[in-house]
C-alpha cells in the first residue's frame, strides 16, 4: 500500500525575525531556546552575531549564513531492513532536513563547548564551521564517512 507525501502544512511556517528578516534564523533561534525562554535565545544568538562581526570584519548575518552551509550534509546513511537483515543505506538528504541537521549539530558543539556564555560558544561555533573545522563540521564529515563505507548497499535505496 503507497503512501501518501504529505505537505507543508501553512501552521508549521515560521515569521521571519525583525531584524535580518530571515526564516533560517527563527528557525535557529527556536532550536537554541531551552525551556521556552524565547528573549533569552535571541539575546545569545545576536550576541554571537555581534562577535562574529568584530572578530571576522565582515557582516555576521553573511558569516552564519556561510557557516551553516559549509555543515550542511549533502548524503546520510538510513535504517532499511530487508529479509531479517537491517542495512545502512546511503540516502541523499533533502534540502529541509540538511537545514534542521546544520542548525541542530551546530547549536550542540557550541553547547558541548567550553567558553564563558553561550553568546561566546556559539560565535566561535560558527567562526570554526566557516573555517572547515569544529564539532558540527566533525559530524558531518562523520555522517559522510558512514554513508562511503556503506556505499555497497546504495542498491537498497528505493
Amino acid at each position: 500500500m503507497a503512501r501518501r507525501r504529505t505537505s507543508k502544512s501553512l501552521s508549521r511556517l515560521v515569521q521571519p525575525d525583525y531584524l535580518y528578516n530571515s526564516q533560517v534564523v527563527t528557525k535557529f533561534i527556536n532550536s537554541l531556546m531551552l525551556d521556552g525562554k524565547k528573549s533569552v535565545a535571541e539575546k545569545q544568538f545576536y550576541n554571537a552575531l555581534t562577535i562574529l562581526t568584530e572578530k571576522t570584519g565582515e557582516n555576521g548575518f553573511e558569516v552564519f549564513e556561510k557557516a551553516l552551509d559549509n555543515v550542511k550534509p549533502l548524503i546520510e546513511v538510513k535504517s532499511r531492513r530487508v529479509g531479517g537483515v537491517t542495512y545502512q543505506v546511503p540516502v541523499e538528504v533533502y534540502p529541509a532536513r540538511k537545514l534542521s541537521l546544520s542548525i541542530r549539530w551546530v547549536i550542540n558543539a557550541a553547547r558541548s563547548r567550553n567558553g564563558k556564555s553561550m553568546a561566546q560558544k556559539l560565535s566561535s561555533e560558527l567562526l570554526d564551521a566557516l573555517n572547515n573545522n569544529g564539532g558540527a563540521i566533525r559530524k558531518k564529515e562523520e555522517v559522510k564517512r558512514m554513508a562511503e563505507a556503506n556505499r555497497a548497499f546504495a542498491h537498497y535505496a528505493w
